[in-house]
């Protein structure tokens, strides 16, 4: 009995292609949307959990301006601003620290022969690059003797490298920032786009206390970062420091911090989970697409009842029963489901490539997802099939007949 509804709702089908298709094309849509947002929320937070990860979740990295009693953030030139004194000071009093640096940064004009391009320059110390990971293709990293003279070099990323010597290996070559003659001393290797599609290597790297000096014309520093020896002493190490720099900046007993420390293992928590509700938010848009094909299946399965009232007289009075009549329709919404549903895997899976490709952005094409919707189609099928195919069932058959 079922293969034989099966053969007749297929018949069914492709005797009314256009109006198939425009069915089918529901359900199409439908599951190829959610795949396709799902695949792309999944991609963000995966590229999160990698950006952070890489950082670590040991870091603790402390700015100028705390926050209120209500929670608002205070701007960075308020009160008390770091220096190179708190950083050495948390250096010398918190245990549990493997590394730590701080930097200043602003964006420059870069010119080296007759190319010319403008990136972020980042005054920093040397440890600063094993706490970010940083390591260099050609040449070497700023050390010790680099920050102590204040000299004019610079460890550029692979874009700035790639735009500033076209032609060739920077290593050695002179480039000037803001006018200023500076001797390349590393490329680093290739990072990639950060998790918000920032460029990681679009930056040059100089010695903090030359960019202090003589480029900025300042003694803070804008941030501090700092890298516990294991997350099991992360927050230890955060109270110390927030302990360190409140008896350095002279604030009292129940003041705000006039200084902000973020927690990474936090803030990835915080991230993830903001993650996964635009995962969530993006399937349920994209289920709304798929709940209006079933609305059309039902729209269409009804028209069907009524086209082949006299069909369904015939049959009836052949000897079909109530579960004969009612098993042909239900099928014939449920194989709209599961083509509609297949031919949407396909699609969703091809619209997450082609988003990657173009767009640049990580996608993650889950299994689940897949079974998921494939799964749902055939569910409203189904669901959306039941009202049509009981109408057709109910017929009486005399009527039926005698319809035209």
């Amino acid at each position: 009995m079922l293969n034989e509804s099966i053969k007749m709702a297929l018949q069914g089908m492709v005797s009314n292609k256009l109006r198939t298709f425009l069915t089918l094309l529901g359900i199409i849509i439908g599951v190829g949307a959610v795949i396709a947002m799902v695949s792309l929320g999944f991609g963000l937070k995966e590229n999160v959990k990698n950006n952070i990860s890489k950082l670590g979740s040991n870091l603790l990295i402390i700015t100028s301006g705390g926050r209120t009693s209500t929670g608002a953030r205070l701007a960075a030139g308020e009160g008390v601003k770091l220096t190179y004194d708190d950083m050495q000071a948390i250096e010398k009093q918190v245990d549990g620290i493997a590394n730590i640096s701080a930097s200043v940064n602003r964006s420059y004009q870069m010119v080296a022969g007759n190319q010319n391009w403008t990136s972020r320059v980042e005054g920093t110390t040397p440890s600063n690059f094993t706490i970010s990971s940083l390591e260099v293709e050609d040449g070497r990293i700023l050390n010790e003797r680099d920050l102590v003279s204040r000299g004019r070099v610079a460890v550029i990323g692979k874009t700035v490298a790639d735009s500033l010597f076209p032609e060739g290996n920077p290593v050695g070559k002179i480039m000037r920032i803001n006018k200023a003659p500076f001797q390349v001393i590393g490329v680093l290797k290739s990072k990639g786009q950060g998790s918000m599609g920032m460029d990681q290597d679009d930056v040059v790297y100089v010695p903090l206390t030359t960019a202090q000096n003589r480029m900025m014309g300042i003694t803070n520093v804008q941030r501090i970062a700092v890298q516990a020896e294991n997350e099991n002493v992360i927050n230890d190490v955060q109270a110390d420091v927030e302990q360190v720099l409140r008896t350095r900046h002279k604030i009292k007993e129940g003041a705000n911090d006039d200084f902000t420390v973020g927690n990474m293992a936090q803030i990835m928590e915080t991230m993830m989970s903001t993650a996964n509700n635009i995962t969530i938010l993006l399937g349920c848009i994209a289920a709304i697409s798929l709940l209006v094909g079933g609305i059309g299946i039902m729209n269409i399965m009804l028209v069907s009842v009524t086209e082949r009232t006299r069909e369904i007289g015939i049959r009836k009075a052949l000897g079909a029963t109530y579960n004969n009549i009612l098993l042909q329709f239900l099928v014939e919404s449920m194989v709209i489901g599961i083509i509609g549903g297949t031919l949407g895997v396909i699609l969703g899976i091809g619209a997450s490539c082609i988003i990657s490709s173009m767009a640049g952005w990580n996608t993650v094409i889950s299994v689940w997802a897949i079974v998921i919707a494939v799964i749902f189609s055939v569910g409203i099928g189904l669901f959306f099939g039941i009202y049509p195919a009981r109408k057709a069932a109910l017929l009486d058959p005399i009527d039926a007949l005698r319809y035209e």
